[in-house]
This record gives structure tokens, C-alpha cells and sequence, in this order.
């Protein structure tokens, strides 16, 4: 897994920016937001290769090896167009000795993150290539490149490039029933995760989760086909999904070992109603797997010792639950040592040095701040980004693994995204502000500047000649005395004297952020210009300002959020430029959620909202998700009930825009429908557009038109 797939070096060589349609007149519309002629755009990715001097980056259709301190090309490693291969592969990596390359391509989308999708390895030192297989699942190589590891009709298989045979690991795969190899729904969307399958550092074992959900309840929904002109019936989609309060998937861990063709089950535990996601080995070959029960507050890393035993080698608890767990809340330094990431200890997300048997060693980071993500490690450093100067910014930081010898990498303010090559011999820097577009610059790891790569000069003089909507960070507080963290976007001809109306977009979800110091473009802008204020504001249990602010919303998901968005409300009238008159709000997904909420509970303070693709009930919406957050509806059913706002329907006075994909397999259109039930029922009128066969982001088809119906939309209503 993570150990053997190459880290994507982005080298972020911007395209200049030019708007083709409007920019003589000094204005754009939303078609030129969406070709991206007002975003910084990337030209391609590329991969650090194993020594961290070189990189590869695709080249229509040949992998060629680039030079990092100088940029030039040093050589082909594989041009596919002789060697039959289509160009347009969808991605590649390397084996662990970088002797083999497979390649996906012809792929098909499933769901957020899996598709199926044909494999072909190529060999570097005689040229051959192996197509493995169309319609899988996954493939990975095994780091000593001679074996892959695929998943084709919810089996496990093993394709030897040495004889080309195939041998089946696992044979009791069925669909909506049991599941090897890859993640079941829910496991997939909630642990971001498209593969339940890892081979051992020597390529001779592969371990594998086994899923049951054959008990699960299955959710339908109709296709309309529209786009298969030849068929005159809808058909029926149907998968596991298990909702809040409803039966899980039982997981089963195994090993496969390939040099005499057994198979073990490893223990993980009596317990059925947990959670199993995230399983790797260690650099000397032991398998480790996190345990974390129902309710998501108990996590356990549990390491398989060569004789059998098992240890836990760390474990975490909280009164709450334990947000961000994933495959980097622990990394393997050598054999002993390993680091992981913490927030319940102090509060603050940190860092911390742990040993397999002597446990805590030492705090790598602390403060009252957060560490975002770890960049690069070595055996004694550690590169990360963090929010330690402002929660709306991000840093780069290096640090000794002791806690000592911290530097500061970023050297400007605003927000930094960072990608490494191997070893982090050489990083490549995003960094922007929200009015300043990215620049992108190549560092050594000691932080020296190699070169700028873009500064984006072409884009920043579009952006004046265009007259770009002026953007500012703001705070205000609420009633209850909490600081809040705000954005507004106004029109470049901005008239103090006059009065706008506002369209106020949230997201608002536990943990995530949208106020923040950087640089960005969304239909917004184009609304922007028909004489609107847009504003944002982050509430109470978003992220980035420690444990507690952002858990306060445990047990009540919703019910603050939504009142803090009635606030900020509140605060903007009050602005000698706003029109109190006139004021809505937009969100999407749990942004849609908490747009019904505002308009229902804040009925005399808003004029309009746009809910897109809503939760309408968190009784609707997935286990993994609603149960962290907002614990069992069996034992919580009023922070369930209370905050949905299909118990509040009557109270709709404004105007109000409802939007759903009828193929939307994360957020079920059963939410709008009930929601629309309860309005029919309680006599209110509404405008409602339905996209038929589109998913959760309104693909296929939907994307544009949906965000031009709102602008309209907005112009008619707000």
C-alpha cells in the first residue's frame, strides 16, 4: 500500500489565464469560472522516484525521468505508444524496486473513490508487458515487482509475471454478500479507503479484510438510463448501506502467504460490531491492524508478533469520539519506533514518538494549534504543515523526532500545500492568500529555493484587467461569546453608500473549515458580479481550533451550527451596506442540511436558500459518519430529531430552491422527498429542481447547469 506506492509530486506548472468572452468589457460569467481561465491551474503530476533526485511526470502517453535541481529531462523510461497501451492511462506506479510499472486506464467509476478499470504492468529490463486484467476492482504490485495482487468480482487473485498464471486467493465472492479485497460502501466513503489489501515488505504474504454484509440492509434507487437512447424501462440499483443505528458489515482480516499457498485468519478480536480499516506491516514484516469499536471513542493498534502473539502497541480513548483516524495516524519509523498523531491528549492535533515495547518516548509537536498532515519523515526528521501561526493559514515546518531543532520552511504568509520526493531531498510549494493566486516554488528539504516553478504573473494581470470581486477575511462574535471566523466576497465596484443583498454558503460539518487564507474561484464570483455580497462563516464545531470547539457539536449535529449561521445573519444586517431585507443562504450536503435548518428556524432573518443534495434526517444517512458525531439513534433520539428539519416545515416563509441527483448513492434523494412530503403536507410552496441519474456532485451532466439555475435563481429570489 502506502509503503510501496511512489508520493505524488505535484509540480504545479500554471497554465496563463485568459478569459476568452468577457474580459474586454471587464466582466466573466460562470462559463469562464468553469473552464478554469481564473484558477491557477496544475499542468500535470508528477512521482518521485525511489532516489529522490529524479522525478517522472507523463508525457502524452511516455513516462520520462526529469532531473530535480535542474527541470531537464533525463530519459524515457516507457513510451506507450509502442507498446500498445492507451495514452491516456489513467495512472501509474512503480513496484517497490521500481523495476515494473503498471498502469490503469479504461477506467469506470463506481462510487467517491473505486472504479473498475483494466491493469497492465511493464517491465523495464526486458520489455515485456502483461495485461492482467479489464474490470477489476483494484491491482496492486508486490514491492519485489515479479507478482500483482487484483480484485475482480469481489474475489482476491494472484498474477504471476513470471508465468503469466493466475491463482485464485479467495472464491466466496458475491455481490451485495461478501466482499475480499476491497471496501463495502461505507467503508470506502467514511474511512476514504479503495482497497482492503496490502502485500508484506518481501512480496511473499498479502493481507486482505473479508466482508460480510449480507445482513446489511440494501438501499435501491431507480435509474432512468437517459443516457441509453435503446432502453424503454427503468432498472434498479441496489447495494448495502447501512444506516445509523442499523446493522454494519462484519470484517475478518487474512493472510495469504505465497510460498506455500496458505491462508489464516488473524484475530482480531470478539467483538463483530467494530470497525477494521486500516491494516498494513511493518518494516521487518509484522502485520499490525487498528480495532476501533462502534461508537468510534476506543481505538486500539494491534501488532502480530512473527510467533503468533499479539500486542497492542498503542491506545487511545475519549469521552467523545476520535476524529481523523486513518492509515497516517501511525508511521513506522524502523522496527521499534514509529509516530503517531494525537489530538485527545491535549486537545491540539500533535505529533508524538512511541516505541513498540517501551510505549510513549517523547511529544514531537505541541501548542495550541493543530498539526494538519506530515509532509516527509526520515529517522530523524519530520516535515509537516501546520495551523500553529493562524487556523486560517498553513505552515511548513521541519522537526527533529526528539521535539527539538524546529524551523519554519514557509516563508511567506498564507496557506502552503507541500509534496516531497523521497527522503524529502526536494519539496515542491503552493502557497497563496485569499487574494493573491498560488505561487509554486521548488525547495531543497533545508528549505533553500531551487527555483519558482509559476508565480502566476499572467492569471494576477487577467485578474485586474477583469475587475475580480474583492475578498477579506473577517471575525465577528456571537451572543453566546464565541469568535467566529468569516469570508466576504463584494463586487470590484463596491459602493459603501449602497446596500447589497447577501447570499451567505456554508458548508458548517464537524471539523471541516472553509474560511481560510487562500486563494480560490466558484460560481460564487460570478454572482459576485451581478451585485451581490457573498459571505462564509465557519461555526461552532468546524476544525482547525482544537478538540473542543470542534466537538462541541457531539450529540446535537446541527443545532449549533445552525444557530451560529443565524447569528452571522444577524451580524451582516447590521452592516450599513447590507440589506437586512435581504439575505439567504446556500449550502450542499450537510451545507444543504443546514440550509433548510436556517431558513425553517430562522424564518424572520432569511429570505431565501438554495438546499442542495441535503441530509433531512440523520436517521437517513450513513453509520459510520452520523454515529461518530452524534452517537446511537437508539440512545440519542433527540439529538437525531430535534435538529432535522422535516419536523419544521411549516414554519417555511421565504423563498426556497430544494436539488437532488436521483443516482445520488451518498445522500439519498429519500432525504428531499421526505422533505418535500412534509411541505405538501403542511401547504408550502417551493421551487425544485430533480437531475435525473446524477450522483452526489451532480455528474453525469449536472454540474454547470446546476450552478447557473442557482445564479438565475438567486437574481429572481434574493
Amino acid at each position: 500500500m502506502k509503503k510501496f506506492i511512489r508520493t505524488i509530486l505535484s509540480l504545479c506548472l500554471v497554465v496563463a489565464a485568459t478569459v476568452t468572452t468577457a474580459g474586454a468589457q471587464g466582466k466573466f460569467t460562470y462559463d469562464n469560472i468553469a473552464r478554469g481561465e481564473l484558477s491557477a491551474r496544475s499542468g500535470g503530476s508528477f512521482r518521485s522516484m525511489n532516489d529522490g533526485e529524479h522525478y517522472t511526470a507523463n508525457r502524452m502517453g511516455a513516462i520520462i525521468r526529469y532531473d530535480y535541481a535542474t527541470g531537464n529531462p533525463v530519459d524515457t523510461l516507457l513510451d506507450t505508444t509502442t507498446t500498445g497501451l492507451p495514452i491516456f492511462f489513467r495512472s501509474y506506479e512503480f513496484s517497490g524496486d521500481e523495476s515494473q510499472i503498471m498502469f490503469t486506464y479504461n477506467s469506470r467509476s463506481l462510487y467517491r473513490r473505486s472504479a473498475f478499470s483494466s491493469y497492465a504492468v511493464y517491465s523495464r529490463a526486458t520489455g515485456k508487458l502483461d495485461v492482467i486484467g479489464d474490470e477489476l476492482r483494484m491491482a496492486i504490485l508486490a514491492p519485489s515487482g515479479d507478482k500483482v495482487a487484483y480484485v475482480k468480482d469481489n474475489n482476491v487473485y494472484i498474477y504471476s509475471i513470471a508465468d503469466g498464471s493466475h491463482t485464485a486467493v479467495t472464491t466466496d465472492g458475491e455481490w451485495n454478500h461478501i466482499i475480499n479485497g476491497v471496501p463495502d460502501w461505507v467503508y470506502e466513503e467514511e474511512w476514504a479507503i479503495d482497497r482492503t489489501l496490502c502485500w508484506s515488505p518481501d512480496g511473499k504474504r498479502l493481507a486482505w479484510l473479508r466482508t460480510d454484509e449480507s445482513h446489511v440492509k440494501e438501499f435501491p434507487f431507480t435509474q432512468f438510463n437517459t443516457a441509453d437512447k435503446e432502453s424503454n424501462y427503468t432498472s434498479i440499483y441496489s447495494y448495502k448501506y447501512p444506516k445509523a443505528g442499523e446493522q454494519n458489515s462484519f470484517v475478518t482480516l487474512w493472510v495469504y502467504d505465497t510460498t506455500d499457498g496458505s491462508r489464516k485468519q488473524v484475530d482480531v478480536g470478539p467483538e463483530l460490531d467494530q470497525y477494521v480499516p486500516f491494516f498494513d506491516w511493518t518494516p521487518d514484516g509484522k502485520l499490525y491492524f487498528f480495532r476501533i469499536n462502534r461508537l468510534q471513542n476506543h481505538l486500539e493498534i494491534v501488532l502480530n508478533e512473527a510467533d503468533g502473539t499479539q500486542r497492542t502497541i498503542y491506545e487511545e480513548k475519549s469521552p467523545k469520539y476520535i476524529d481523523a483516524i486513518s492509515a497516517e495516524t501511525i508511521t513506522f519509523l524502523d522496527d521499534k519506533r514509529f509516530i503517531i498523531r494525537n489530538e485527545t491528549a491535549t486537545g491540539w492535533m500533535h505529533l508524538y514518538l512511541y516505541h513498540t515495547e517501551k510505549g510513549l518516548l517523547n511529544p514531537i509537536t505541541s501548542g495550541e494549534w493543530e498539526v494538519t498532515n506530515v509532509v516527509a519523515m526520515d529517522n530523524k526528521n519530520i516535515w509537516y504543515i501546520s495551523t500553529e501561526r493562524s487556523p486560517l493559514q498553513r505552515d511548513f515546518y521541519r522537526i527533529g523526532i526528539n521535539g527539538k531543532n524546529k524551523k519554519r520552511l514557509s516563508t511567506a504568509d498564507g496557506t502552503w500545500s507541500v509534496s516531497a520526493s523521497a527522503g524529502c531531498k526536494y519539496y515542491v510549494a503552493n502557497y497563496s492568500t485569499i487574494t493573491t493566486p498560488t505561487v509554486s516554488t521548488l525547495h531543497k528539504g533545508d528549505g533553500t529555493l531551487v527555483r519558482v516553478l509559476e508565480d502566476n504573473a499572467a492569471l494576477r494581470e487577467t485578474i485586474k484587467e477583469i475587475n475580480m470581486p474583492l475578498k477579506e477575511l473577517f471575525t465577528f462574535t456571537t451572543p453566546e461569546g464565541y469568535t467566529l471566523n468569516g469570508f466576504m466576497i463584494r463586487p470590484a465596484n463596491f459602493d459603501p453608500n449602497k446596500k447589497y443583498p447577501v447570499l451567505m454558503t456554508q458548508y458548517s460539518g464537524p471539523g471541516s473549515q472553509e474560511v481560510t487564507d487562500s486563494w480560490f474561484v466558484s460560481w460564487e464570483d460570478a454572482l459576485v458580479q451581478e451585485g451581490y455580497i457573498v459571505a462564509c462563516v465557519d461555526p461552532r464545531g468546524t476544525g482547525y481550533r482544537g478538540e473542543e470547539f470542534k466537538k462541541l457539536s457531539y450529540g446535537i449535529m446541527g443545532r449549533l451550527e445552525t444557530e451560529d449561521q443565524i447569528s452571522a445573519a444577524k451580524y451582516l444586517a447590521t452592516l450599513p451596506y447590507v440589506d437586512a431585507e435581504r439575505i439567504g443562504i446556500y449550502g450542499w450536503s450537510y451545507g444543504g442540511y443546514m440550509a433548510l435548518n436556517c431558513i425553517l428556524k430562522g424564518a424572520d432573518v432569511f429570505k431565501s436558500a438554495i438546499s442542495v443534495a441535503p441530509v433531512t434526517s440523520w436517521r437517513y444517512y450513513d453509520s459510520v459518519y452520523t454515529e461518530r458525531v452524534n452517537g446511537l439513534p437508539q440512545t440519542n433520539a433527540e439529538g437525531y430529531d430535534e435538529p432535522s428539519p422535516i419536523g419544521y416545515a411549516d414554519r417555511l416563509k421565504g423563498n426556497l430552491l430544494l436539488m437532488h441527483g436521483t443516482a445520488d448513492d451518498n445522500v439519498h434523494i429519500q432525504n428531499t422527498y421526505n422533505m418535500l412530503s412534509r411541505f405538501v403536507q403542511a401547504g408550502k410552496q417551493l421551487d425544485v429542481m430533480i437531475y435525473p441519474d446524477a450522483n452526489h456532485s451532480m455528474v453525469p451532466g449536472g454540474s454547470t447547469h446546476i450552478r447557473k439555475y442557482m445564479i438565475d435563481w438567486c437574481k429572481e429570489n434574493l
